[in-house]
């Protein structure tokens, strides 16, 4: 396969010939398991290890080559495989902090145009979740797509899927059956060629069971959830990118146990719009929605038209991303920040210039 059928672009192009990389070719990461990478491009196919430098300057964080990512790659002689010199800056990135008490970044897809954020219709239905999910989604600065799968195993599904409505704030909610096939003709019309596709979720939902249908073959095994609690083991054990019959590029990844989120402000203002929108009525500028009077987000829940399990999980990604605040160096983290969109607007002027000429 070709760079183009890996999704290689003319924002890619302009990206790469802003800098000397004569000896070195292009390769998107298509398969990412425990500090080894499968690399694709015009060459074929090549595992691939991090080049001595990009492991001193990556140190396994946001820097470290994930699934999607486009790099700059160098041949071995005799077929001995690749050396990633240079991780190419992402168009968008889907990240989460990692698990546990470190405090770090975990890049979990990179170059995606379409997050298919997955819940279930059975014992895994969870909202709160998905608003999480949400979050860090619009965050990432992929276009995210809710599916609610297993509608064969849900007797009335309308109600649940008017409830996750209702929090989707206009992001489309598909109620699909990876089992039968069920509403995959309206999911299809989501899958451009060329585009980058990811699957989140948590395990049990059913993202390897919509990857194999996608597919038309089994790519990923598939296990029987447990009926105690609707949840599953990992199926999935490593982040991959498959080209789909249709063209598009799917990236599925082992099911999240926590998705705990990473500078997530934006997102999270996008998420719940509602309720920032309510804010700004309130009396006091400071208002915690709490007991002052002349809360707007208090007498919306009275009202009936904001539910409080909605605002709670607010105030909780919110407490989340302050204790967050409190653990990096923000000044470092803005400064990289400030540098990342310059070299990205002057990719833009580059790539607007080409298009002129």
């Amino acid at each position: 396969m070709s760079t183009l059928q890996w999704g290689w672009n003319a924002y890619f192009e302009a990206i790469w010939k802003s800098a000397e990389r004569e000896s070195l070719l292009p390769a998107r990461v298509v398969a990412q398991s425990h500090g080894i990478w499968r690399v694709a491009g015009d060459f074929g196919e090549f595992l691939a290890e991090a080049a001595g430098k990009l492991r001193l300057a990556a140190e396994q964080g946001a820097d470290w080559p994930a699934v999607g990512d486009w790099v700059a790659a160098e041949l071995r002689d005799q077929g001995g495989g690749a050396l990633i010199q240079e991780v190419l800056p992402r168009r968008s990135q889907f990240v989460r902090k990692v698990a546990g008490k470190k405090i770090a970044q975990q890049v979990i897809a990179a170059n995606v145009d379409t997050a298919l954020l997955v819940s279930a219709l059975d014992g895994d239905f969870n909202p709160p979740r998905v608003e999480r999910y949400l979050s860090q989604c619009w965050e990432s600065g992929a276009k995210p797509v809710i599916l609610l799968n297993k509608a064969d195993a849900c007797e009335q599904p309308q109600e649940q899927v008017e409830e996750m409505e209702r929090i989707a704030m206009g992001v489309p909610v598909l109620m699909i059956s990876a089992r039968t096939g069920q509403g995959f003709g309206e999911l299809h019309a989501h899958l451009a060629r060329g585009q980058t596709i990811v699957l989140l979720g948590s395990s049990g939902v059913g993202k390897s069971t919509i990857a194999n249908r996608l597919m038309g073959h089994v790519i990923q095994e598939t296990q029987e959830v447990r009926e105690s609690d609707g949840r599953g083991r990992h199926t999935t054990t490593a982040r991959q990118l498959f080209v789909l019959p249709g063209g598009a590029l799917l990236i599925d990844t082992p099911g999240l146990r926590e998705l705990q989120l990473w500078e997530a402000d934006e997102g999270i203002s996008q998420a719940f719009a509602d309720i920032h929108a309510l804010a700004v009525q309130c009396r006091f500028t400071n208002c915690s929605h709490a007991t002052e009077p002349g809360c707007a987000v208090q007498a919306a829940i009275h009202a009936g038209s904001l539910d409080l399990e909605r605002l709670e999980n607010w105030r909780k990604l919110q407490r989340e991303q302050q204790f967050l605040r409190r653990k990096i160096d923000a000044e470092a983290r803005q400064n990289e920040k400030r540098r990342i969109k310059q070299l990205m607007r002057g990719v833009r002027e580059m790539y607007r210039d080409r298009e002129k000429g």
